[in-house]
């Protein structure tokens, strides 16, 4: 009997021991559980993509170097990036066809060393995607070649080199009209992009009149402007006006709320008339917003103050006012474009400086289901993160800090809702019919006789004249 008790006893101790044992490693395992889970969130948290402003999605645009087809730029160390007409700093980059006319790219490099930068073009469609035509098809020379002008920035804090590129040139020329990317890559790396631009070649074959006047409903023509245009095609067959020409009409130098894909209304002899009532109007908006920095020794109109510190030059330009709600006053601009200048230089292009120019929009509470941004030429008319204006509770305002080559900058501040693609001015800046605006009109034939959408008119032109 003793034994016996002795056997259930020690049974008992077993089990009481295997069980505590059981609940120890639960316990345990609990605990690595949840700090795996904890590190997870620690991981997403990191990786968190909801504040990446992209135009098509995070998916694509979460990898840096997934090629986009506009203006943007993959390397942190590049900046002031600028595409025009060769000899117009303030002109498009637009040529045309078989002419002398060229575009010239110019851009600065942080790194020391000078880099093997080379460049091709990329022929698009009508709605900027890739035509997929071979290299062949539209390029006369090489199909890749190496940038090999540059300078060192001389007498500035922040040092830089400084690349220029014309084309066409002697190594590549341009056989066919449309739209283009101009891709600048490292040596070898073609899949690995730098910067891409846009850029444009026509052969005028159509003549566009265009006609811009009050938006035609009642409830619109006070603060939005109507653009009618008329197709002259006189020597130039159009046997399907419905199907062979896509058209879009530009406001200044935005894309996000382009309008496309308006046919005739009527059709009259060699005369295509697009004369509508709502599709074709535009927010007036205001005049654009400025400041001048072209030179550290003066303080121009909206210019606060100059600070030196240990990173640098800053400009802090004076609290910007909300406008909705104010009278529309007229001033000249340069509709959102920017030029480089050093006042106390002799070649800006490598004796400009930088500077970190404060943006301050004073506002009550930050907006709910959206964000504000600097909009222009300054940010490549774009919805980046560095554009994307950030709440300060303590200041009750939104602030921002761009890192700018000495010049003269236009912007304005635009509201993009969440999940939306097209940005609102008047919210902020506010919207009058008589606000001068530049448009552009591109007029493609999308012909299927074609393997590419030719570009057979463009027509600029302000909204006053």
């Amino acid at each position: 009997m003793i034994y016996r008790l002795q056997d259930r006893r020690a049974n008992s101790l077993q089990l009481l021991v295997f069980a505590m044992l059981c609940l120890l490693v639960l316990c345990l395992c609990s605990c690595s559980v949840k700090k795996q889970v904890i590190q997870s969130k620690e991981l997403v948290a990191e990786a968190d993509t909801s504040n990446i402003d992209t135009e098509d999605g995070v998916d694509d645009y979460f990898i840096k170097q997934f090629l986009r087809y506009e203006d943007y730029v993959y390397k942190e160390e590049i900046k002031t990036v600028q595409l025009h007409k060769e000899g117009w700093p303030l002109a498009e980059p637009i040529i045309e066809l078989n002419t002398s006319e060229k575009i010239k790219l110019s851009f600065d490099d942080f790194d020391d060393k000078i880099a093997n930068y080379s460049y091709t073009i990329i022929h698009c469609n009508s709605k900027w995607e890739d035509s997929e035509l071979i290299p062949s098809d539209f390029i006369n020379g090489f199909f890749e070649n190496e940038i090999l002008d540059y300078s060192h920035s001389f007498n500035t804090i922040q040092s830089y080199i400084h690349y220029n590129l014309i084309i066409p040139n002697e190594d590549m020329g341009i056989m066919i009209s449309g739209n283009y990317i101009l891709k600048v890559f490292e040596e070898g790396k073609p899949d690995v992009p730098i910067l891409t631009k846009r850029f444009m070649v026509v052969e005028s074959k159509v003549t566009v009149i265009p006609s811009v006047r009050k938006a035609t409903l009642i409830s619109d023509n006070n603060y939005k402007q109507e653009v009618d245009f008329v197709i002259n095609h006189e020597g130039y067959s159009v046997m399907n006006p419905y199907g062979d020409l896509y058209v879009v009409i530009r406001q200044n130098g935005r894309w996000d709320n382009a309008i496309s894909g308006l046919n005739p209304v009527f059709v009259r002899d060699n005369e295509l008339i697009y004369d509508y009532d709502e599709d074709n109007v535009f927010n007036g908006g205001n005049e654009f917003r400025n400041f001048d920095f072209k030179s550290f020794r003066f303080q121009t109109e909206f210019i606060e103050k100059y600070e030196f510190d240990s990173l640098g030059n800053n400009v802090h330009l004076y609290p910007d006012k909300l406008r909705y709600f104010l009278r529309y006053t007229s001033h000249s601009d340069i509709n959102g474009r920017f030029f480089i200048k050093n006042d106390e230089g002799d070649n800006s292009e490598v004796d400009a400086d930088y500077a970190y120019v404060h943006f301050t929009l004073p506002y009550e509470a930050p907006m709910i289901n959206g964000n504000i941004y600097i909009l222009g030429g300054l940010t490549n008319w774009g919805f980046g993160i560095e554009s994307r204006m950030k709440y300060n509770y303590k200041k009750f305002a939104y602030e921002n800090v761009l890192y700018l080559k000495q010049g003269y900058y236009e912007y304005e501040y635009v509201y993009l809702e969440d999940e939306k693609k097209i940005g609102e001015a008047p919210l902020i800046e506010g919207s009058h019919y008589d606000t001068e605006n530049e448009y552009s009109i591109f007029v493609y034939n999308t012909s299927p006789s074609q393997n590419y959408n030719s570009l057979i008119a463009v027509k600029k032109f302000s909204s006053r004249y």
